[in-house]
């Protein structure tokens, strides 16, 4: 069965998360690390050399094929469980965004459903959804990614890869983060209709992957919380995260996606991220 997803370069993004982001031995990824950034004094260069060597950890992996549990929790603490599958696929010109598609297979109610997504830089992030009820796919409009991803607290723009050129940056401090130290780095879009005024991301000054972001609504005010958890290493190169937790402050609900095992570099193409294949998809 060939289930799909996207992950994003820097998490691996989503959203993907992206992701992803989304994920053994440091001293395996020390040498991307190692450049220096430029100083606190220039906080601008600073905050996009970080964001760089994120995604740069990332720079080669291909392709990916994985599913994962997504568990929606309400206000009342009541759950519902969903059963999906992702496939990645990179994109090989620099200038571009990847590719992704995500398949609902379970419950029997959304199963079939499914997303294609091409990440574009400043251009508008090109979505559809096949959904099995109408037969027929439908594009999801720029104008309505800041919505909610099938009843989740993610939205459309969380599931597109979050490429460097699609933000602007500022480096604000280093602090603490768990274990680790972080670079916190405010993140502002530069692209159109964002349900987002700015995001603050913690990525670790280690293997330089996200552990945790705070999204900002259009009015500016705290809106939910992204946290990244139980890493693993691939290929002796490529970090995912296996568990993420994203908390909506203003509605009291939560997602978390929990992550199987990823395959690599895998004989999916490009015949496998079209219109046509997601109404194959299973």
């Amino acid at each position: 069965m060939t289930t799909l997803f996207k992950t994003t370069r820097n998490t691996a993004l989503a959203l993907a998360s992206l992701a992803p982001l989304l994920l053994a031995s440091p001293l395996l990824l020390a040498s991307p690390a190692q450049a220096e950034l430029p100083g606190p004094d220039q906080p601008e260069a600073r905050g996009l050399a970080i964001a760089q060597k994120s995604d740069a950890m990332n720079l080669g992996y291909l392709n990916t094929q994985t599913e994962m549990e997504m568990i929606l929790t309400n206000a009342n603490g009541d759950v519902s469980e969903r059963r999906l599958g992702f496939n990645t696929l990179e994109n090989k010109n620099p200038n571009d965004g990847d590719w992704s598609m995500m398949i609902f297979n379970e419950p029997a109610d959304v199963a079939g459903t499914a997303m294609l997504t091409y990440a574009h830089v400043l251009d508008p992030d090109e979505q559809w959804m096949f959904l099995p009820a109408l037969k027929r796919v439908k594009r999801i409009s720029s104008v309505n990614k800041s919505g909610p991803f099938m009843g989740s607290e993610f939205a459309f723009e969380d599931f597109s890869a979050q490429e460097v050129g699609k933000f602007s940056y500022k480096w604000l401090r280093d602090e603490a983060c768990g274990e680790l130290t972080c670079h916190v780095t405010e993140r502002r879009p530069l692209y159109k209709h964002s349900g987002y005024t700015r995001t603050i991301s913690y990525t670790d000054t280690t293997d330089y992957q996200l552990r945790k972001v705070i999204y900002y609504d259009r009015k500016n005010s705290l809106l939910k919380t992204l946290t990244f958890s139980d890493y693993q290493l691939y290929l002796d190169k490529f970090w995912r995260a296996h568990n993420l937790y994203m908390e909506n402050h203003v509605t009291k609900k939560t997602t978390t996606l929990r992550w199987d095992e990823y395959e690599f570099q895998t004989d999916l193409d490009k015949a496998d991220f079209t219109q046509d294949s997601l109404k194959r998809a299973r």
